[in-house]
């Protein structure tokens, strides 16, 4: 199949009003937001609750006034898919990285030491947690006002409680709390009019990211049954990360011997620079013009000029996340993921090389249709 100008793929379109706009569209910039876990105890108010909020999930891809927009996207467990009343004969279709959930394949995805299941941040990791809702918007005031009609159709089901939340916000700098501009990439996906971020990556089967569509091999996987409970859905890893951002500066001050040299070894290690800007494309020095624009920031490949890894080495955070056309053995393009970061905590100032205790980091979602060969894999054998 030859892509079209708009990145479709003839024959292939996705249902895109059946598909959680959170699923498939990048979060906002600037963004506010908040995630909440909640736990289901009586399956009827469970029910009652889903109908209630189901008028504020966004689907599709709406145009109008996007900047204004709240985006509401909620995602279940298997405890809670279990606790909603759904067939055991459907729950026993789901794959099983699904069933046995994050804590118990802990150990295959590199989750060991101090990231082990009991240094968890409660509920993550319980069985508690049995519905997900994020809500994320670049408007204070329309997030404000989601948050309220959300919080009354919880409130108002005796049987369902919110066992955890934690609220999002872009910085001041609008980067990480590392010093770095993020939610830059995101993929081409076929089937879908929404442009990936980088114009020279050929679309990405939809199978990889959507259940019910042919993947990187040809075929529609299979998919929880009946249809109708996965059919235009996916999978989602919800991690809380937290950014030990004083030894980060710590590790850069020990192994540079001036401030030039700090920044390219970090911009080394990320394989950007602060501005956003690849290595790829600057890779003496940070070009903040560059960095800052869409149509160009990601506009790269590495195996013509750069396989090897001179310019953007091969253990590089985006080099490792997505290797693009990079020689590696298999195929990237069937380990793909939609990733959406977004940041908690405040910055550590500018300068402190000594941990302060406040609770700063960022909140990972990783998309796709496999959770095995996409989120699992590269856990456990491109990012470790």
């Amino acid at each position: 199949m030859n892509p079209t100008a708009n990145g479709d793929t003839a024959g292939v379109r996705v249902e895109i009003d059946d598909v959680q706009s959170g699923a498939v569209r990048p979060r906002p910039v600037p963004y506010v937001g908040k995630y909440l876990f909640l736990r289901v105890d009586d399956r009827h108010a469970g029910r009652a609750l889903l109908r209630q909020l189901t008028p504020l999930i966004a689907s599709g891809l709406p145009e109008v006034e996007p900047e204004r927009d709240a985006w509401v996207a909620v995602a279940f467990t298997y405890r809670g898919l279990a606790a909603l009343g759904v067939p055991q004969e459907s729950l026993d279709s789901f794959p099983q990285a699904f069933r046995e959930g994050m804590a118990a394949r802990a150990e295959l995805i590199g989750d060991v030491g101090e990231s082990a299941p009991d240094h968890w941040e409660t509920p993550f990791g319980t069985d508690d947690v049995h519905i997900a809702l994020s809500i994320l918007s670049s408007d204070e005031a329309r997030l404000e006002e989601v948050l309220d009609r959300a919080g009354a159709a919880y409130r108002d089901a005796p049987g369902v409680r919110v066992i955890w939340q934690q609220e999002v916000r872009q910085l001041p700098t609008g980067r990480t709390t590392f010093g770095f501009r993020d939610g830059i990439s995101h993929p081409n996906i076929e089937g879908i009019a929404l442009p990936g971020s980088n114009a020279q990556e050929v679309p990405i089967k939809a199978g990889e990211f959507i259940l019910g569509y042919p993947d990187e091999t040809g075929h529609v996987p299979p998919m929880p049954q009946p249809d109708v409970l996965g059919r235009n859905g996916t999978y989602v890893a919800v991690r809380k990360i937290h950014t030990n951002v004083a030894a980060w500066r710590r590790y850069l001050r020990a192994n540079s011997s001036s401030a030039e040299e700090e920044a390219l070894l970090a911009a080394k290690m990320v394989g950007r620079w602060p501005s956003g800007a690849p290595l790829e494309l600057a890779p003496d020095h940070d070009d903040p013009e560059l960095g800052a624009d869409p149509q160009r920031n990601n506009d790269f490949l590495y195996r013509e000029n750069d396989d090897r890894g001179f310019r953007c080495p091969a253990g590089a955070h985006i080099r490792r996340i997505n290797p693009r056309d990079a020689t590696i053995i298999g195929d990237a393009r069937m380990h793909r993921l939609i990733r959406r970061g977004t940041t908690y905590g405040p910055p550590l100032p500018d300068g402190v090389l000594e941990d302060d205790g406040a609770e700063r980091g960022l909140i990972g979602a990783f998309l796709g249709a496999h959770l095995e060969r996409q989120f699992e894999f590269i856990s456990s054998e491109w990012v470790i």
